[in-house]
């Protein structure tokens, strides 16, 4: 064979080859059409004919948002599939260009399918593996099509407008919402709750400040931070919303022994007893039970009440609680609706982590409902809101730092000595009891407040030697004897109660008319709380005070007279031989340099094996 003749042939064999290659292309070109083709069809047979683009642009625009997530989601898929598999394709491509170049003109056969004319861009191959992630999420999106009007538990419905009447009440009674989302329920009438719950509801006129802005939101489902004082109706604020949740609730799976569905946390036995007393009569006609837990007392009677069925609320001291939880005697993985009331005192006293124990015995917080309420909001309530509560609102009624009622009349009294206080209290009860003589209907109630269960006892045996009806509650009597001194002050039958700081806070006792503070208490926090015992649900009251200079009493004058300037009360001249400046707040592990941060995000914990 001559050379010529090896060239011809080397020239055919070129031919040949590119020949082929032009073949193999022109095959995946019309195998990429007709798998384009097979994805569309699939495509319109889950969503429907396929309309014009100026069609589907007008409906698109009518379609319902929530209703075609789903749809929504396909589309996607498909796009994220095919765009895979375009970049794998041109990246074949790239690596598969011969150094020669190939015919552009070159034609497809004729018996072979060709694209639609509204095809613009050229359809990948889509691979087995990616032809299964599309049927699958075509399955989900037919599945889940059926369930996409049902809403979610947590779904909120959007705020409303606040009206003009809204924002004057928000700002008659100084209230702060925290963000602005809910306005406040005006009327008892218009609350959108069962109907056993009106017979209670009906002897009051219209919600309290605090109630009117707690309602909206708490009945919506979302966590708040309610700060108000004293006397400010905190109990039905958060215990209608809680009863009517679980009127709501599904009743399968509830009936267990301590299977409770409300949990109540209180500072005291007597406030837990009070909060426990009116969820009771709250819940009665739509036969919702409750239970107070409290130490002082045997279990076996709180145990007998919690193992009943009707039994969905406990109301309780942490302590007593705490006990419960971890004998497993008590079950908390059901509660839903978890309440931390007077959460500044509870810290206070010392029962943080013991609130933190409780807690974590409950559901987490994404499958609760976690109200706190405080008379103050302290960087320390402020660290346990954080920590529980998820994307809580904040009522804020009046100021969120220490301040006295404003319809209580103020008396301060400068004594040199203690001696001296005695003859003090003596005259102002005298004087009080004359002005306002005590009747069967409207009996006259004086609360008189000392600072140690010693100093109480002696008052009570001078004010009976002087021949006045008094009662004694502190700490050195038993839980029964305690109950009763109560139940006779509240009922008129006692017209004098000598207490401790036991009583300082959140008891309910209607008709309070004077308050009397023989000695000074150890932080203005519950000199506050003590005076809020009178001038409760709107009405005026009066509180006089001791003051001497004393031990403890000299460091708190300044605090003390920003308390008084506060609220307009007029300052003796004899206060200013006290210091005026008020004590920076420190902190008992880092003292006076301790910076409040605020809503900062805890810091990360880190874990070393």
């Amino acid at each position: 064979m001559s050379r010529e003749d090896a060239d011809v042939l080397t020239a055919e064999q070129k031919e040949e080859r590119r020949r082929r290659k032009a073949e193999k292309k022109a095959k995946k070109a019309a195998a990429a059409t007709v798998a384009a083709n097979d994805t569309a069809k699939v495509v319109a047979s889950s969503d429907g004919p396929v309309a014009p683009a100026s069609e589907g642009k007008v409906k698109k625009r009518k379609r319902d948002r929530g209703d075609h997530t789903s749809e929504e989601k396909l589309e996607d898929g498909i796009q994220k599939l095919t765009s895979a598999a375009t970049n794998g394709s041109e990246e074949k491509k790239k690596k598969k260009k011969s150094k020669h170049s190939v015919e552009t003109n070159l034609k497809v056969p004729d018996e072979l399918p060709v694209a639609s004319s509204t095809t613009t861009v050229e359809q990948p191959v889509l691979s087995k593996k990616q032809l299964k992630k599309l049927a699958r999420a075509q399955e989900a999106s037919s599945s889940a099509a059926p369930s996409s009007n049902i809403a979610t538990p947590t779904a909120q419905p959007p705020p409303s407008v606040f009206s003009t009447e809204h924002t004057a009440f928000l700002n008659e009674h100084a209230i702060t919402l925290e963000p602005r989302l809910f306005p406040p329920q005006l009327s008892i009438a218009d609350l959108p709750i069962d109907v056993s719950f009106r017979p209670y509801l009906s002897q009051f006129t219209k919600p309290t400040p605090i109630q009117a802005c707690s309602w909206p939101p708490l009945l919506a489902g979302r966590d708040v931070v309610g700060i108000a004082e004293t006397g400010s109706g905190k109990t039905l604020a958060f215990g209608v919303p809680g009863l009517q949740k679980l009127c709501k609730l599904s009743e399968e799976g509830k009936k267990g022994k301590g299977r409770v569905q409300m949990l109540v946390l209180a500072p005291t036995r007597e406030l837990a007893q009070q909060s426990h007393t009116t969820l009771l009569a709250l819940g009665e006609k739509a036969g919702v039970g409750s239970v107070c837990l409290f130490g002082g007392v045997g279990k076996d009677d709180q145990l007998r009440e919690l193992g009943k069925k009707t039994t969905k609320i406990v109301v309780g001291t942490p302590g007593r609680v705490l006990d419960l939880a971890d004998s497993k005697e008590l079950d908390f993985s059901g509660v839903t609706y978890l309440v931390l009331d007077e959460a500044d005192r509870m810290l206070d006293q010392g029962f943080e982590n013991d609130i933190r124990r409780i807690i974590a015995h409950c559901p987490e917080n994404a499958h609760r409902q976690t109200v706190m309420f405080s008379a103050t909001w302290p960087e320390s309530v402020r660290r346990l809101a954080s920590t529980f509560l998820r994307d809580p609102l904040r009522i804020t009624v009046g100021s969120d730092e220490l301040s006295a009622n404003k319809r209580i009349e103020q008396v301060v009294e400068v004594l040199d000595n203690g001696f001296q206080k005695d003859a003090r209290m003596l005259h102002h009860l005298r004087a009080h009891l004359k002005a306002h003589p005590s009747t069967l209907k409207a009996p006259t109630r004086i609360l008189v407040f000392a600072l140690y269960k010693k100093e109480a006892q002696r008052l009570e045996s001078t004010l009976r030697r002087n021949g006045y009806n008094v009662g004694a509650l502190h700490g050195d009597m038993g839980q029964d004897a305690r109950f009763k001194a109560l139940d006779k002050f509240k009922e008129g039958k006692v017209e004098i109660l000598v207490a401790t700081d036991v009583a300082a806070r959140g008891l309910d006792i209607p008709d309070v008319g004077l308050v009397l503070n023989v000695t000074f208490p150890l932080t203005t926090e519950d000199f506050v709380h003590r005076c809020g015992r009178t001038g409760r649900a709107g009405k005026s009251g009066k509180a006089v005070t001791f003051f001497t200079g004393e031990a403890h009493e000299k460091a708190l004058a300044g605090e003390f007279m920003r308390v008084l300037r506060d609220v307009g009360a007029e300052i003796p001249k004899e206060m200013d031989k006290f210091p005026s400046t008020i004590k920076k707040k420190e902190h008992g592990s880092y003292g006076a340099f301790y910076k409040d941060i605020g809503n900062a995000p805890p810091p990360t914990k880190i874990t070393f094996d």
